[in-house]
């Protein structure tokens, strides 16, 4: 396993300062970028190793604090082990904290974590891969929606609201989408019905957008977090070797 390292840093959004994770193999190569988008629950000590994996495996990843906004992490104070079925308040806490971050917002900032990585000594020039979980997989479709031309991957997992009636749900942005995609769904996931699944699918194959889609049978909605109650191992490591073989195909 390649030896990583990590720091803190902050980046200069036009709202403000985002505090973020920064993550590259050890030996202070330019490597290729990987922005890493988080769940609700934010940029905690289990994405930090997740993003230390995904170092570990010859990339330089950027895991921004997408909430900063409302302040530096942790914007919510969580438990070590989050289980939303032992306190629900912390969806009471959480929701209003999600839902402040709009489509518009989220491309608005994703321009600012694209430069930081362009401006770093430590990424490889020309575009880079996404990944997000949960939340995340929305800001990763925003994102590469948003920015094309920055943007040659994009993966998600465990993603929700992922096609809606809204105005600004995700799939709309499918036509200006450049990048080849692959999502990984729950089987078991509230946020994300057999019929949001269709659409998600059905806009991207009609906007001629390179994707897969797979659902991962048993999986809940969460199964890559392994500090709360829906981790599920073998769609984590599954997750992981798609991910992987995603990212080996476009750099």
């Amino acid at each position: 396993m390649t030896d990583v390292q990590g720091t803190d840093l902050d980046i200069q959004t036009q709202d403000g300062v985002v505090d973020a994770y920064l993550v590259h193999p050890a030996d202070g190569r330019p490597r290729p970028g990987v922005l890493f988008y988080m769940d609700a629950y934010g940029l905690r000590p289990h994405l930090r190793s997740m993003a230390d994996r995904l170092a570990a495996a010859g990339y330089t990843v950027l895991v921004p604090n997408v909430f900063y906004r409302l302040g530096r992490t942790p914007v919510v104070e969580l438990p070590e082990f989050i289980d939303p079925g032992a306190d629900p308040t912390i969806w009471e806490r959480l929701g209003p904290v999600v839902g402040s971050l709009t489509p518009d917002l989220a491309a608005r900032d994703a321009g600012a974590y694209l430069r930081r990585l362009a401006d770093s000594p430590l990424v490889a020039d020309g575009p880079v891969a996404l990944t997000g979980y949960c939340m995340g997989a929305r800001l990763a479709l925003w994102t590469a929606a948003a920015h094309p031309d920055r943007v040659a991957a994009a993966a998600g997992f465990h993603g929700g609201q992922l096609a809606t009636d809204d105005p600004g749900s995700p799939h709309l942005g499918a036509p200006n989408i450049t990048a080849e995609l692959y999502f990984g769904h729950a089987s078991n996931d509230h946020s994300l019905p057999p019929e949001q699944i269709e659409r998600f699918e059905k806009a991207l194959t009609e906007a001629g957008v390179r994707h897969t889609c797979e659902v991962y049978p048993g999986a809940r909605h969460g199964y890559t977090q392994a500090d709360t109650p829906a981790y599920d191992k073998e769609a984590d490591e599954r997750h992981w070797a798609a991910l992987l073989g995603l990212l080996e195909r476009t750099f």
